[in-house]
């Protein structure tokens, strides 16, 4: 069963809670709200008394053994947490986690409602005594990875939760930035949420939704560089260093758009069409139109130096000596991006 099936689940009128749950995965988020829910669900049922372990092979088991089997002091229905940070318990663990399992086979609207969190357990240790003793007697709430190609279509069903829709390609770009972290992608789409109102979300609004989050922020550096506002963009880039920001992060926007557009410039020079080499790099909305200008005002031959000087600025950010170059690593990074903002078409 999987989060959203769980939930389903759980919202049926006069469903009874099965004794024994087990939740595992490796995503904070996924892990969370399926807890989340199973809580929800107890609370509801009656189980107002709840009791949290955090085990381990070293941990006195005997301890829990007792909680599982008593219930609450005062008398009141128990949710029994139980979270296993390793997925080792060692032999004392597996023998309690084993009688656990044997006194919950089966049962429903029991006293004590035992919720056991696990990380992805390894095949040798789904294979253990202890690992098929509990998933056999639990329901379990068993949660993969969200992989690259499945998070536009998560990323959809989320902003469909709060009646929000946004084209394939704005749910593509949105996937590139929030990759590998689905604690991210959740706080983005939340603030896209309290942001605009329900329906369809243009590219425009969602990209400066998601990254324009500081006064002097590295994508409005990059926009300025784009547009050739050499004025603008040296404020920018003072403001950056003033505040302290990272210049590996600056870097990195101004560098990967640099190579970006360079690949781009290689694929226009053969012949390629703007517009699908573009809309295959990821790049549209305003990001598109001030790309073009760039492309415009810089001569293909331009792009290979700059991304060359790039690497130059990634040396210097290390600490190491580059010919030709200042040794203020932010000087250099200013000139970089100057390379790109006023080199005129030739």
């Amino acid at each position: 069963m999987d989060a959203d099936s769980l939930i389903q689940t759980l919202a049926r009128p006069g469903k009874a809670l099965a004794a024994l749950y087990v939740v595992t995965g490796d995503d904070p988020l996924l892990t969370i709200e399926a807890a989340d829910a199973l809580r929800a669900a107890a609370r509801s049922a009656g189980y107002v008394d709840r009791v949290s372990h955090v085990m381990d092979a070293r941990s006195d088991w005997s301890a829990l053994t007792m909680a599982s089997q008593s219930g609450s002091l005062f008398g009141d229905r128990q949710l029994l947490e139980i979270s296993l940070t390793s997925g080792k318990p060692g032999k004392q663990g597996a023998e309690a986690l084993i009688a656990l399992a044997q006194r919950c086979a089966g049962a429903t609207d029991a006293d004590v409602l035992t919720l056991v969190s696990l990380p992805r357990l390894d095949k040798t240790t789904r294979e253990s005594k202890w690992a098929m003793a509990l998933l056999d007697a639990a329901t379990t709430i068993d949660l993969p990875a969200i992989d690259r190609p499945q998070l536009p279509n998560w990323i959809a069903g989320r902003l469909a939760r709060q009646s929000q829709q946004a084209e394939p390609a704005t749910l593509q770009w949105l996937a590139d930035k929030v990759e590998g972290n689905l604690l991210a992608a959740h706080q983005e789409i939340m603030k896209l949420g309290l942001l605009f109102d329900p329906g369809t979300l243009s590219a425009e609004d969602v990209e400066h939704a998601v990254l324009n989050v500081a006064r002097f922020d590295v994508f409005g550096l990059r926009d300025a560089m784009l547009a050739g506002e050499v004025p603008r963009m040296l404020r920018m880039m003072a403001g950056l260093r003033a505040e302290g920001e990272a210049l590996p992060l600056v870097l990195w926007a101004v560098g990967e758009e640099i190579r970006s557009l360079s690949r781009v410039a290689q694929e226009l020079a053969s012949g390629q069409d703007a517009t699908g080499v573009l809309r295959s790099m990821r790049i549209f909305g305003q990001h598109e139109r001030l790309a073009r200008q760039a492309l415009a005002r810089v001569a293909p031959r331009a792009w290979p130096a700059a991304v060359t000087h790039a690497h130059e600025v990634d040396r210097l950010i290390k600490g190491l000596v580059v010919n030709g170059r200042l040794s203020d690593p932010w000087e250099e990074m200013t000139r970089l991006a100057m390379r790109i903002a006023v080199t005129p078409a030739r």
